[in-house]
């Protein structure tokens, strides 16, 4: 079961961070056919505007999903880097991680569905391509879905915090900082020092 949902879960990633990708170039394309068109001929494309608008929210919505499962986002780890690493407290504070980014995917599938719903059963168009209104708010259900899945995954233990699918998984240069004692003295930084324990513990077996 594990692995199915795994690989369901890196295919449905795959498969939107191709929409993600196209959306970018269609909307780098088209911005960058406007402006020739409209400095070297003086002339435009009238829904060179709004469907840019649409495609960037697209793919930002999809891009924060992405950035949910990789672990990409900025994050402030003053704390989080106080406890050892592996230890029960940084273990918590991953658990409140996914908790609230849970909470957050639900909050974006649940009104954002709403809103979409809500937005089928009237008939607005939107004024230069014709598409439904709705369309300009389905990429909000999509993220809080993808973030959603995501979070109960590694709340569940399906997926490894540390476990990356795009993105390389990123240094922690706290624990490649070279440290001084009291007397300002340099000491070994604690790659180092676990290095050599690890050393001693197989030359005493």
């Amino acid at each position: 079961m594990v692995k199915v949902l795994q690989t369901i879960n890196k295919y449905v990633h795959t498969f939107f961070l191709l929409v993600a990708e196209i959306s970018l170039a269609a909307m780098v394309i088209i911005v960058s056919m406007t402006v020739v068109m409209r400095y070297c001929f003086n002339t435009g494309i009238g829904w060179a505007e709004e469907v840019p608008l649409l495609l960037v929210s697209l793919f930002a919505f999809l891009a924060c999903a992405m950035g949910v499962r990789d672990h990409t986002h900025m994050a402030v780890t003053v704390i989080y880097n106080r406890f050892a690493k592996d230890s029960k407290a940084r273990r918590v504070l991953d658990t409140l991680t996914d908790v609230c980014i849970l909470l957050c995917g639900l909050f974006m599938l649940y009104y954002g569905g709403q809103r979409c719903l809500k937005m089928m059963k009237l008939p607005g168009k939107l004024p230069m391509t014709g598409l439904r209104t709705w369309w300009q708010f389905l990429p909000i259900p999509l993220a809080g879905f993808l973030m959603s899945f995501d979070s109960i995954l590694f709340l569940t233990g399906v997926l490894k915090p540390h476990e990356t699918l795009f993105a390389e998984q990123d240094i922690d240069y706290s624990e490649q900082i070279i440290h001084m004692d009291k007397d300002g003295n340099i000491i070994k930084s604690k790659v180092e020092l676990e290095a050599e324990k690890s050393h001693e513990k197989e030359d005493a077996q």
